[in-house]
């Protein structure tokens, strides 16, 4: 079963203007892809800009969306994932899905934007433990939030991305914790490039949790209060249609049950009553 919406923006420069069409299409040339299941997602972690890789299930999340974009005869031309190995990874095993000589044609684009949020000192922390000291309102707006940051961690720590060589190249202040404001505010350029490469190919986006809500906002027009409630489940491609400047959602492909499930997981995850 798949979620149906249909979305329009017209592109100018960076503004993205969105409008609602009542017409509904199966075209897919864009899709967008959670990394699966994460070694720290499995142990209810926050995993920011940490860099760890997929569990097993995660693993065959990643599988099974290769396989899912098979059935739905997709066939990506780019590929756009963050600098992290979860959403790496999820790339690989998805793409592996595919007969080599496509793979071999596709175009791997890395970007620094697409990586998670940013979560600051709460970073390596066990989200169920952090409930419990701090209360489970605190961490749910650290989490959920638009505007909240959550504790910075202190420059030159271990988390800082400056003591990362992937990022040694970059040269612009790299965060210390982030919002989801500021998510927005990051991937803005890459959606652009993203949305004018969909008009002729087929892309292929494997990010993250709010990577992907921070471009959802913007194209989909979501409000500062409507996107604290917007979970995007793990291994689930959600599609879209793009055709003369115009957006079509065509939604999740996928069981919605498992989709549903999926969803109900992320919100349970600083619940200390799951610990019961």
């Amino acid at each position: 079963m798949i979620k149906e919406g249909n979305i329009i923006f017209t592109i100018k420069n960076t503004d993205l203007k969105l409008l609602i069409d009542a017409k509904k299409s199966r075209f897919m040339n864009l899709v967008f892809v959670r990394h699966g299941q994460s070694i720290w997602n499995l142990e209810n972690k926050f995993t920011g800009w940490v860099d760890v890789g997929l569990s097993d299930k995660g693993i065959q999340e990643a599988i099974k969306a290769g396989k899912t974009l098979i059935e739905n005869n997709f066939k990506p031309e780019i590929c756009f994932t963050s600098y992290l190995s979860r959403s790496i990874e999820t790339s690989n095993h998805l793409l592996n899905e595919y007969e080599q000589a496509l793979v071999n044609e596709i175009n791997i684009i890395k970007r620094w934007q697409l990586n998670e949020r940013h979560y600051g000192a709460l970073q390596g922390l066990d989200k169920i433990d952090t409930a419990k000291k701090y209360g489970e309102k605190q961490v749910h707006e650290w989490r959920r939030g638009y505007k909240t940051k959550p504790p910075l961690i202190e420059k030159d720590s271990k988390f800082d991305p400056r003591q990362d060589e992937a990022y040694e190249d970059i040269d612009i202040a790299l965060p210390l914790g982030e919002s989801l404001e500021d998510v927005v505010a990051r991937v803005e350029s890459t959606l652009n490039e993203i949305i004018e490469l969909s008009e002729n190919k087929n892309v292929l986006v494997v990010a993250h949790g709010n990577s992907i809500r921070a471009m959802l906002k913007t194209i989909e027009n979501i409000s500062d209060d409507s996107i604290v409630e917007v979970n995007i489940p793990t291994g689930i491609p959600l599609a879209f249609n793009i055709n003369n400047d115009k957006i079509t959602k065509i939604g999740y492909l996928g069981d919605q049950e498992t989709i549903e499930e999926l969803e109900k997981e992320i919100e349970q995850q600083s619940k200390i009553e799951k610990d019961n």
